[in-house]
Formats: C-alpha cells, structure tokens, sequence
C-alpha cells in the first residue's frame, strides 16, 4: 500500500471522523453532491456518510468530496414559476451594464463593472 493511499483510506473514520476512502474508491450506493444532481437526487437534510479523499501535489494539501447515501436521497424540487421569473430577472440584472443601461446580450465581466462598449469609449477617452 503506497503512502499517498494508506493516508486517505480510513474505512472506519478513526482518524479523520468519518469514514474515508481514496479518489474514485468510494463503495456502492454513496454519490457527491454533483452525482446525485446528475441523476435528480438531492441529499434532503441527511448528514454527510463518508468522504473520498486525493492528496493535491501542486498545493501540498488534500482534496476533499463527501459522500451521500443514495438511498436516503429525495428527488430535486421541481422548479415553479416564480423561480423562473426570478432567475430571469437575476440573469438580465446580470446583462445589464450600470452606466449605459442596456442588456448587452451578455454577462457583465466583475472585474470591469461595465460591458466591452463602455471600457472601449473609457480608452479612447483616457488617451
């Protein structure tokens, strides 16, 4: 068993609390969050029951994603109307740029605030 395996296997949860297995050796029957998502499963309120673990070389620390029992899984709530309308509104808040007000087809970069049209006339304005 090699060093970086023997550190993220734990099936017990001795040493890190809970049950723990290493990257793509999780047993049958647990999902992550994104798997269950991927088969419109929830986890519904039930605690986290294991986690897979793999060791990050590059930031010298350890990668973790817990695990779900499937069978305790509830289907995802169905989206309403009202959600629809909301999530509309929050992606045209998205697109709309602050100083010239239009919906730019797009969303709005963070970094900038303001959409391609305005960062290109504050250029050509500053030279």
């Amino acid at each position: 068993m090699s060093g970086v395996y023997g550190k993220c296997f734990d099936p017990t949860g001795a040493r890190h609390g809970i049950p723990t297995y290493p990257w793509r050796l999780a047993p049958d029957g647990h999902a992550t969050r994104r798997q269950l998502r991927a088969r419109g499963l929830r986890p519904g309120g039930q605690p986290i029951q294991a986690q897979v673990m793999r060791v990050n070389r590059r930031a010298g620390g350890v990668r973790v994603a817990y695990l779900y029992r499937e069978d305790l899984a509830k289907p995802v709530r169905p989206m309403t109307s009202r959600k629809w309308g909301a999530l509309a509104l929050a992606m045209l808040a998205r697109r709309t740029c602050p100083r010239c007000l239009l919906d730019v087809g797009y969303c709005i970069p963070r970094r900038y605030g303001i959409c391609g049209l305005c960062i290109a006339t504050e250029e050509q304005s500053a030279a």
